[in-house]
């Protein structure tokens, strides 16, 4: 495995935490109460070794924490992982957006504070108005640097999450797509206006076959689309269609995770964000869309009728 360094990024060290089809599926279903490794095992349909390994992986990052003894031991968030709630939020939303799937419409948010059935909201914290991600600009933090990063040449899984018997994987095509590190990482760069394959190619420590058959997918998946800028030979660029722009939210949600959990120096920020509408440092909030209040798990209900199931994201 040969390291490399690329520019410093929370949206990187955080993918490299958890950007993995089965770590965000073990996640989710924690996030559910599925807590034994063989409730897990039964949900996620993976393999035991596969399991284990994972599993391993969020103890070592302080995602998940372990409890009792060897023979029957239980799995539970931590501070770190409960914090990824609003990025769960923004996986709903887009989920819902643009699959119709009935575990996504049978999914219902209740906020307590004011009564109300709602769909959460990326906000700007300055103006309280939406943020768009064609509306934001960037420029070098207090912790702009390089990271070393491993240059993994990990296939992207072939199992599909359509395999996956769990029932509660609410927003599983969302997964699929961004649970390959290099196809994330791909999107997080599209945002900054990179087009070009070499563009993409600079900037990460990736085989180019590797990089081209996340190209491919993501053209499969309409969240880019091709433009052609020379003739000979034939060469495209790869824009951001309505579909991977509306994936801003969450991305903005992992970066602020990325922040706070996953700088190793401690400099602060790689990046500073602005949101050009109110010319002010762009800090994402995550609203109820019926009376504008800043949304926190322990204020919110959900329902998924499908299981018959009413569950209170702060139990």
């Amino acid at each position: 495995m040969t390291e490399l360094t690329t520019r410093a990024s929370s949206i990187n060290r955080a993918l490299d935490q958890i950007g993995d089809k089965w770590c965000l599926l073990i996640l989710q279903e924690v996030f559910w109460g599925i807590n034994s490794f063989g409730g897990l095992l039964q949900e996620t349909g993976i393999s035991r070794g596969v399991l284990s390994n994972r599993l391993k992986w969020l103890q070592d990052h302080d995602c998940l924490r372990r409890r009792g003894g060897a023979r029957h031991p239980s799995y539970h968030l931590t501070r770190k992982s409960v914090d990824l709630y609003h990025n769960a939020l923004m996986a709903v939303v887009w989920e819902d957006r643009y699959f119709d799937t009935p575990e996504i419409q049978a999914v219902q948010l209740l906020h307590r504070n004011c009564g109300k059935s709602f769909v959460p909201l990326m906000a700007c914290s300055a103006c309280r108005e939406p943020v768009d991600g064609r509306e934001v600009g960037y420029r070098p933090g207090p912790g702009a640097r390089r990271d070393v990063r491993d240059k993994k040449v990990r296939r992207r899984s072939s199992v599909s999450v359509d395999d996956v018997p769990s029932k509660r994987q609410v927003y599983r095509n969302l997964v699929d797509l961004v649970g390959d590190r290099w196809t994330a990482n791909v999107i997080a760069l599209a945002f900054h206006e990179l087009h070009r394959f070499d563009e993409f190619h600079r900037e990460l420590p990736v085989a180019t076959n590797i990089l081209a058959d996340r190209m491919r997918f993501l053209v499969a998946q309409g969240i880019f689309e091709t433009r052609p800028y020379q003739q000979r030979p034939l060469r495209h660029e790869y824009h951001l269609t309505d579909k991977g722009w509306d994936l801003f939210p969450w991305f903005l949600t992992l970066l602020q995770w990325g922040d706070r959990w996953c700088d190793p120096t401690g400099a602060g920020p790689p990046m500073d964000l602005t949101h050009k509408p109110c010319e002010q440092a762009l800090q994402g909030l995550v609203l109820c869309d019926q009376c504008g209040e800043e949304i926190r798990p322990n204020d919110v209900d959900f329902t998924i009728r499908s299981l018959g199931q009413l569950s209170s994201t702060g139990s």
